[in-house]
This record gives structure tokens, sequence and C-alpha cells, in this order.
């Protein structure tokens, strides 16, 4: 017996071997440094381009002085001569931007906790309790996604008038969730599915309740998928621009994308430095956010696409 398993074994290491060499010599053109320029590095350079010529362009016209702003036949559009922070600190010093940065932080982490909050109810019970239809729940959870707040907003417009929230931060608060909760449901939903029901029926057994399982075993598990759901909403509310415009009305109360862009636009006379010192400034805790978080994110994402 022993004998017939050495003879296989050594007939299949040819074969193997083969494999392994048809492998290496199919990767073996980015050994070369022209097909390795050409098939990474310039695609890689190409997409960085792209991504982060929008930051330059921000910080570009940021720390430019009026003048180069609006020549732009004796200055070269593409870099500043004699930069100045004249316009980052006009934003801060002389406006309500510290006002708006709040708002907009305070308006979207809250809306970001109750999404959060229920999204996850929401996904442990069409994932982990069995009932008919489960799956039906989750599709048209999943579909009120699709619908365009471009729509959504008249109605909601409405009820934030009759019970007298409009021109407040709650009304946000509120109107938020409805685009949040359908996408971080679907997110979370794919993100239980990848933890084993036998830790659930281990700890039923054991006497567990639903609230101690959920608590103690699912969410400590499907932290990245939290993690990713939170930066997905967060980033949304943050730049979210349709109800902030259509709810808040008075200055002090409005967030950072709709403020900029009504403070610092008069007619047809744009203020393209504080423009952009403020969309610059609004960007980076975004920037921060993402740069802490970014692998949990993209995990989180993979396991939910899996499923």
């Amino acid at each position: 017996m022993k004998a017939i398993v050495s003879r296989a074994y050594r007939a299949a290491l040819p074969e193997a071997s083969a494999k392994l060499d048809d492998y290496s010599e199919g990767m073996s053109y980015l050994e070369r440094l022209p097909r390795r320029v050409v098939m990474i590095y310039l695609p890689l350079v190409l997409i960085l381009i792209v991504l982060l010529f929008p930051f330059y362009w921000m910080i570009l016209t940021a720390i430019k002085p009026d003048e180069q702003l609006i020549d732009m036949e004796r200055y070269n559009p593409f870099f500043v001569v004699s930069p100045t922070l004249k316009h980052i600190q006009k934003l801060i010093f002389e406006t309500q931007y510290p006002r708006w940065l709040w708002n907009t932080m305070y308006v979207s982490v809250a809306a970001t906790l109750l999404s959060l909050f229920a999204s996850v109810l929401a996904a442990y019970a069409c994932v982990r309790i069995r009932y008919r239809g489960a799956n039906w729940v989750g599709a048209a959870i999943f579909l009120a996604y699709l619908v365009p707040p471009s729509i959504l907003f008249i109605p909601l417009a409405t009820i934030i008038q009759a019970y007298g929230l409009f021109d407040s931060p709650i009304a946000l608060i509120l109107a938020y969730p409805t685009i949040l909760i359908p996408f971080s449901t679907w997110l979370l939903m794919g993100y239980f599915k990848t933890i084993p029901y036998e830790l659930e029926e281990c700890a039923l057994v054991d006497g567990a309740s639903r609230w101690q399982i959920l608590l103690k075993i699912i969410l400590p598990l499907a932290f990245p998928g939290l993690i990713s759901a939170g930066i997905f909403s967060l980033t949304l509310c943050w730049n979210e621009f349709i109800y902030a415009l259509t709810f808040l009305s008075s200055t002090q109360n409005k967030t950072v994308p709709v403020a900029i862009v009504s403070e610092f636009v008069d007619g047809d006379i744009y203020r393209w430095g504080s423009l952009m010192a403020g969309a610059l400034l609004g960007s980076l805790p975004l920037v921060v956010l993402y740069s802490f978080f970014v692998e949990y994110y993209v995990s989180a994402l993979t396991g939910a696409v899996k499923e």
C-alpha cells in the first residue's frame, strides 16, 4: 500500500511542479522594469493624480492672494506666488464657520448613532432570527435606499413643519436616518452572516437571552462592520446638501456644505478663496477618520459583498 502511495506521489510531483512553473512563468512579465512601469506604476500614478488633484486645487486656491485668483493670464493657475493665509483667517475669525462646523459634527454624530442603533436591531432580526419572509424584509429595507432623497424631502418637509422642527438641527437628525438605515442594515446583514451560528446556539443552550447574545457576542465580533457602517453614515451626513438646504434657513444653524455655498456666493460673485478654504477645512475631519479606520471599512465592505 505504501509503495502504491509513493509511486502516485512521485507521479504527481512533475505535474505539480509544471503547474508551479506555469504560474511563475505567467507572472514573470512583471519582473521586467518596462512592463512593471506600464502595468503597475503608471496606472497608480494616474489614479493618484485624479484622486489628489481636487485637494491640491483646494489648498492652492485657499492660499492664493485675490489678484492671482482673478488674473489668470499673468499668474499660472496651477502654482502660487507669495501664498497667504488671509482667506483661512477670514473664514475662522470673521464668519460663523466654527459654529457651522460644530453643527455639522453634532448632526452627523447624532444621526449616525441613531441609524446604527436601528440598523443593528433590523439586521439582527433579519439574519439571526428565523421567521418566514426574513430575506424579503431585508431586500425591502435595501430597496428603500434606492429612493432618491430629492423625492423624499418633499413629504419630510411637510412633517418637519407640522411638528415645529423647521430650522432646527433636530430636523436633520430625524431626517437623515431615512437614507442611512437602509444601506447600514444591508451592510450589517452581510457582516452578521459571516459570524458562525454555532456561537449563538451555544449561548442559547447556556441560557443567554437574545439581548445578551447581541451585546456580548454579535457586536464584538461585528466591530469592523459597525465601524464601516458608521463611517459611511457619518460621511453621508457630513456632505449632505438637499435636506440641510431645505430644513435650515438661519445662518447660525446651517451646516458646512450649505453655509459655504450660501454665504460666500453673492449673485454671480464667487469668493473662491473662502469657498475653498471652507471646503478644505470641512474635509479634514473625514480624511483623518478614514486614515485611522480604512482597514475596518474595506474588510467590512468585502464581507458584505461576499454575502
